[in-house]
């Protein structure tokens, strides 16, 4: 045993993730702050161990054997909020639940957050892969991302722009992966009751929650908009519920591909090619064209509902596996088995979104 009072050895990790799968960590550390993160990083340095920062354990997938290294635990938690005229200051610790946050912010009537309801995890998580859904992303009101420096173990700070965002990216989840522990998100967010829909699938869910058939309806409010977003998700499996065995997954499990207009072009012939005649569903983004990966996942031939041994897609939303009392390694065969079907349907490679651990050469972080 550690004579450190604060690690534990050995300690099972499945009950640190969304899905319920991994094996023990060789050593686990729970950190309320920053001096007891400086301490598990040196802890990790003197005995040559990789270091895995683990927050809300909603976007990762943990060996069944394990990972052999030190886990540390982002506990921090804080929010606090400064009003300037018509806008607030909102700085968040980097192991506050964001969903907590999201809450905070729709009963204080700040607004740009309210369709992130729902999401499992950290606020430090939500930087890294510029966390986004139903037309709203992170980076839209992020002004700030506050950082220890795994190597010099010293705190920086990135404003938006050097933060690097693009879809589902970020220079953390890039060139500066496993750099840095996200200790801080700074936001700014409007004083405001309503809600600003750019997602049709909302505005059509909002109108029939709030029975509402007007010509001219008013816009929803914050708290509208909230409810609705956490009713949508948990009909998708995609709200974490200890009751509904659909929810155990890491949500979304593979990315939208984004491609040019000319390979879009490409791909929908190849369809077409295979004697199909509908159009492969699309929409504009600010880096080309982005299709569906449920679509994809579906007519690749894995229909909702399809299972392998004790893993598989869900009977709710197509782009989240699930784990029936399964492993890991039968998770990862079946996501390699769609993307290889996808890829042979329609020369798409899908890109995993969870970050996947257990090699012993590997430093990660994830929220």
């Amino acid at each position: 045993m550690t004579a450190h009072p604060n690690i534990s050895e050995q300690l099972p990790l499945a009950g640190y993730t969304t899905i319920g799968l991994g094996g023990p960590a060789r050593f686990f550390m729970e950190c309320s702050g920053m001096d007891d993160l400086r301490e598990g990083i040196a802890f990790a340095g003197e005995r040559r161990l990789p270091l895995l920062v683990l927050g809300g354990g909603s976007n990762i997938v943990v060996s069944d054997d394990g990972f052999p290294g030190v886990v540390l635990h982002q506990a921090s938690r804080g929010i606090e909020f400064t009003l300037h005229g018509r806008r607030c200051g909102v700085r968040v610790a980097g192991g506050e639940s964001w969903d907590d946050v999201v809450a905070a912010c729709v009963q204080r009537n700040l607004g740009g957050l309210e369709c992130l309801s729902g999401i499992p995890g950290t606020a430090g998580a939500t930087p890294v892969q510029n966390v986004g859904a139903y037309g709203q992303e992170v980076a839209e009101t992020i002004t700030a991302v506050h950082a220890l420096d795994l190597t010099t173990l010293r705190t920086v700070s990135f404003t938006a722009r050097e933060c690097e965002f693009g879809y589902r990216r970020s220079r953390f989840k890039g060139a500066d992966a496993g750099k840095y522990i996200i200790t801080g998100v700074d936001f700014d967010l409007p004083v405001t009751l309503h809600s600003t829909i750019r997602y049709a699938e909302i505005a059509r869910a909002v109108e029939s929650d709030s029975h509402t058939n007007a010509a001219e309806p008013s816009p929803p409010t914050l708290r509208q908009t909230r409810t609705t977003v956490l009713r949508l998700r948990a009909t998708k499996g995609m709200l974490i519920d200890p009751n509904d065995p659909e929810s155990r997954s890491v949500g979304s499990f593979f990315m939208n591909p984004v491609v040019s207009n000319d390979v879009f072009a490409a791909v929908q012939a190849r369809w077409e090619s295979n004697g199909n005649r509908t159009t492969i569903p699309s929409f504009a983004s600010d880096e080309g064209v982005k299709i569906p990966a449920a679509w994809l996942v579906e007519h690749a031939g894995f229909p909702r509902g399809s299972r392998r041994g004790g893993v598989g897609v869900s009977s709710k939303h197509a782009l989240a596996l699930v784990n029936y009392n399964g492993s890991t390694h039968e998770l990862l065969a079946f996501a390699e088995e769609i993307r290889s079907r996808v890829s042979s349907a329609f020369g798409l490679v899908l890109e995993m979104e969870p970050v996947i651990v257990g090699c012993p050469a590997t430093k990660e972080t994830n929220g």
